[in-house]
């Protein structure tokens, strides 16, 4: 039998696996609560008794806080505890991917796609109702992970999406580094998206965990972020870096659309993205890739870096623009490169102009850029 959420999280105490901290404490309460109330509905997969009384399902949660509160952490001790037999974890740029394929295949898919990707369904005309169906007759519990939106698509079928599950009785708990009132700031045609931010308000009680402490950051403090050369005991360094950074989460991968093209990204935990210097820099990006890469993320493993010749000029003037699109943004950087930074790129058209770029990677290897850096 799992554990009580409560418990789970006195156990990662008395271990040393975390240090007290009292709005983590407040955001359990929160969890203790809903797991409370899922258990009095008394069965595993919730066949939702209440709906047939006229009752509202339980109310969800909606941890929000800076990067590296602890809110993943709380939210898988939570649905590892669940007493829900149906429940899903996802992250919410990976959910909502899955979201717009599914309304795809309902508007364009002929008559046996439908069923079979649908089966049982009866959505009318509605995509959204007939996903926010399908979704509700595979889960009772969603869980979401860094629910971020930037995507007027997204923004859009949110509100309608989320009411449809919700009158269908799915149980949501969400992180997110915003409050509901924040989220998408400033997108285009914002008002629209309002409805939305109510009803999460309404239906997710709402947690800060905004401890002082970011818990990913002391694995960075002091550690080391720029490796050379490429060697066996380099890339084991690396690799165990992101793992310590990513605590457990998993990859979802992720698509980054950028004037009407998409750049598919395998390695993607939350704001947390590794690449390999040729996926970013040996295909025809441009400044306005990097600037959206430098936006959506907070931090970036970039490995196998080469050194540069004059006949991979190209290459060379990318990684500039990466770096620089980087750096403004306040974007941590850990590398595995072939040769430090001096000895990347030492003669060849725009030699000169890499010397800024041999500047920049010094000072982001430093602890006062990995503490300064943005969340």
């Amino acid at each position: 039998m799992a554990l009580s959420v409560a418990s789970a999280y006195q156990q990662k105490l008395a271990r040393g696996d975390i240090t007290p901290d009292a709005a983590q404490a407040e955001a359990v309460q929160a969890l203790s609560r809903l797991e409370g109330d899922l258990n009095a509905l008394s069965e595993p997969g919730f066949s939702l008794p209440f709906l047939h009384r006229k009752k509202e399902p339980p109310r969800g949660v909606y941890l929000w806080g800076p990067v590296g509160r602890g809110k993943s952490m709380l939210m898988d001790l939570f649905f590892e505890s669940a007493p829900v037999a149906r429940k899903q974890r996802a992250h919410f740029h990976a959910f909502m991917g899955r979201t717009h394929a599914l309304i795809d295949v309902w508007r364009k898919g002929d008559t046996a796609t439908r069923r079979e990707t649908f089966p049982g369904v009866r959505g009318g005309d509605d995509p959204i109702q007939a996903v926010a169906e399908k979704i509700a007759g595979e889960t009772r519990l969603l869980c979401f992970d860094e629910l971020h939106v930037t995507d007027i698509a997204d923004a859009m079928i949110l509100g309608r999406l989320f009411e449809a599950l919700f009158a269908k009785g799915v149980v949501v708990v969400a992180t997110s580094n915003r409050a509901p009132d924040d989220l998408y700031k400033d997108g285009l045609n914002r008002q629209l998206f309002l409805p939305f931010i109510a009803l999460l308000k309404a239906r997710l009680q709402v947690a800060h965990v905004g401890g002082p402490k970011d818990f990913r950051l002391d694995r960075l403090r002091g550690a080391r972020v720029y490796f050379s050369p490429v060697a066996p005991e380099t890339e084991t360094a690396f690799d165990a870096l992101w793992l310590a950074l990513l605590d457990g989460a998993e990859e979802t991968g992720a698509t980054v659309e950028v004037l009407g093209r998409k750049l598919r990204l395998p390695h993607v935990a939350g704001g947390h993205l590794r690449a390999t210097f040729v996926s970013l820099c040996g295909q025809a990006l441009g400044p306005q890739d990097y600037l959206a890469l430098a936006g959506r993320f907070h931090t970036v493993f970039l490995e196998d870096v080469p050194v540069l010749t004059p006949d991979r000029r190209n290459e060379a003037a990318r990684f500039v623009t990466l770096v620089d699109a980087l750096y403004e943004a306040k974007v941590r950087l850990a590398v595995l490169a072939e040769a430090e930074p001096e000895a990347l790129y030492p003669a060849g058209d725009g030699a000169f102009e890499f010397e800024r770029t041999v500047s920049r990677l010094q000072e982001m290897r430093s602890e006062d850029w990995i503490l300064a850096a943005r969340d």
